[in-house]
């Protein structure tokens, strides 16, 4: 499908997080010309160190800001949106709710708005949900028939997120699809809150590493080029009739706790005797989420390319390259 993307002319908001990192450079090899949105300019983030963005064309600005979006869209006459950009931390959406809000349901309906207005331009909208707009559920693994319960800041964000681009659709037959991942992980998350990046963090540096929870939430994991896989063949069939206006589960279908991570992570960096400190202090959080990927297979023809280990080695070897670079620079500006 290269060439489908040839010439095409694609807004990705979110740019600089973990998912537009990935899919930007996946985009370009493809021929595509790339706007990105980029709210702060973090030299650390993937997209700016690889270099990659500078094959971009960058627009400055928050997806709060309605003009900002409209003139993304507009001047640079945009065919094709990824909407990854949000606020994806929930320890930060629970101490300070509002900023997840803005970001994430205001920054979606300018958005989809900005489309519709735009619909001459605007062929295709991707739009990044998540497992957590289910929110808790009582029947796993979650199929995209099961309805948006969101119940904490975070959840309730991408509950709305969803919901919204679903009435954009449903009302204005604006060309959405929607994407439900697992918890994506991967080279270049520099949230070391959350697990994957914490631990290989913590093991480093040989200290043992840390989980919120009590270690038996159970999750579904991604690996973030099976991510950019996804959202790439979702934009390839936009135009299908069971595309257009769907949703679509993205997981590897296997719940694992978060001490089943832990432990894979540690026994991959010969670390295994750095047993984990369990907190026990997670609040507000769902406790079982895992997804049914069997619509996105029999549909689009999707499956996940990497297993947990595969795609865990991938990512360690990042963090290693990574954190060496950080202590190097380190001891030179220290010299």
């Amino acid at each position: 499908m290269n060439e489908f993307w040839t010439g095409k002319r694609v807004l990705v908001t979110g740019s600089t997080g973990l998912v537009g990192s990935w899919l930007i450079p996946a985009l370009l090899e493809r021929g595509a010309f790339v706007v990105t949105l980029i709210r702060d300019w973090d030299p650390q983030s993937e997209l700016i160190r690889a270099g990659t963005v500078y094959r971009t064309n960058v627009v400055q600005g928050r997806l709060e800001a309605f003009d900002t979006v409209a003139r993304a869209v507009n001047d640079h006459e945009v065919d094709t949106v990824f909407h990854l950009g949000a606020q994806t931390i929930v320890g930060a959406a629970n101490r300070d709710p509002l900023p997840t809000f803005e970001s994430n349901i205001r920054g979606t309906y300018n958005l989809l708005e900005v489309c519709r207005r735009q619909a001459k331009l605007v062929q295709r909208v991707l739009v990044a949900s998540s497992d957590k707009a289910y929110g808790e559920s009582e029947v796993l693994p979650y199929t995209e028939g099961c309805p948006a319960l969101g119940r904490h800041p975070y959840d309730v964000s991408k509950s709305c997120a969803d919901l919204l681009a679903q009435a954009y659709y449903q009302t204005y037959e604006l060309p959405v699809v929607i994407a439900r991942c697992g918890n994506i992980y991967g080279g270049g998350d520099l949230n070391w809150s959350r697990i994957v990046p914490g631990t290989v963090a913590s093991l480093y540096r040989d200290q043992r590493p840390i989980i919120r929870s009590d270690g038996r939430f159970q999750r579904d994991y991604v690996y973030v080029q099976d991510a950019v896989l996804a959202y790439l063949l979702m934009a390839e069939q936009a135009d299908a009739p069971n595309v257009r206006g769907e949703a679509f589960n993205f997981g590897l279908g296997q719940p694992l706790t978060v001490l089943q991570v832990v432990d894979q992570i540690s026994g991959l960096m010969g670390k295994a005797h750095l047993k984990p400190i369990i907190l026990n202090e997670a609040k507000a959080e769902i406790r079982d989420q895992y997804l049914d990927s069997g619509k996105a297979r029999s549909v689009m023809g999707w499956t996940a390319r990497y297993e947990l280990e595969t795609g865990l080695t991938h990512t360690i070897e990042w963090y290693k390259r990574y954190l060496d670079d950080m202590a190097r620079s380190s001891s030179r500006h220290h010299s």
